[in-house]
């Protein structure tokens, strides 16, 4: 139709704040117009419609600031896998009561077995769940906030890691710390502690962090204060890596060639 003014009322709406795209609001009003919809339902539409689009936003938004990354997502985890794993507790901390409650979670098993992978399973249900996350390797933060040359450019980059409803640490005991990182990381899970979860993956027991802080006074305090309210997933199993090279036949070590034949004279 030439005179339909469909698209300017689609454009109005976009102009006072509706952040659904032109094309969807545009679509709306068509169904609305050929199915005679009344003035009630229309609105009804258009309210849903931007708060779905409000809700994706949000989500884009705070799982861009998550920085979660690539990961496996929890319905494709082989169960069978591991020697020992607590599944119903796994599953217990995926419907995130612990969050409510600010506790936190330790996932402890060596390298390869999937803690990285069930830290990054819990941000994404907490992200779904409309909570904001922030995910990151121990290393990572530790580097951040030394490099903050000012008490008051620390306490705002502090902030980056205390106001998440859910901060993910990973990777726990794979590289020395010293004193002053101890001190900051105490300094983290004090402020987190009984406000906010927190969750660690490690391949240490909290009785063997001493080893990663090698004379840190605060270290004591600082697994008393993890430890208080603190969900324990220990994983005994295999390395993932490993079980998948063995499937596929790859191997770690340089392939062994034929010796040449030598040319004949």
């Amino acid at each position: 139709m030439p005179n339909d003014p469909q698209p300017d009322i689609a454009q109005s709406l976009r102009e006072i704040g509706f952040r659904s795209s032109s094309d969807a609001l545009s679509a709306l009003l068509t169904h609305a117009h050929k199915s005679r919809l009344g003035p009630t339902e229309t609105i009804a539409g258009l309210v849903s419609l931007e708060r779905c689009t409000r809700d994706a936003n949000n989500l884009a938004r705070r799982t861009r600031d998550a920085q979660l990354g690539r990961f496996t997502p929890i319905d494709r985890f082989d169960w069978s896998h591991p020697r020992k794993i607590d599944r119903v507790l796994v599953e217990r901390l995926l419907s995130l009561d612990f969050i409510s409650v600010a506790e936190n979670v330790l996932l402890r098993g060596q390298s390869g077995v999937g803690k990285t992978m069930l830290a990054q399973c819990l941000g994404q249900a907490a992200l779904e769940r409309g909570l904001t996350v922030c995910f990151s390797t121990l290393a990572s933060v530790l580097a951040d906030l030394l490099k903050r040359e000012s008490l008051p450019a620390f306490e705002r980059r502090l902030k980056r890691y205390i106001q998440p409803d859910l901060l993910i640490l990973d990777e726990l005991g794979y590289l020395p710390c010293d004193n002053r990182a101890a001190d900051i990381l105490y300094n983290l899970v004090s402020r987190r502690h009984e406000q906010r979860s927190t969750v660690i993956t490690t391949n240490l027991a909290f009785k063997q962090w001493g080893t990663i802080f090698p004379g840190a006074a605060c270290i004591v305090a600082l697994v008393d204060r993890f430890a208080q309210h603190c969900h324990r997933v220990e994983i005994d199993a295999d390395s993932w890596r490993d079980k998948h090279n063995l499937e596929h036949g790859e191997h770690t070590s340089p392939p062994v060639h034929p010796p040449r034949r030598s040319k004949r004279k």
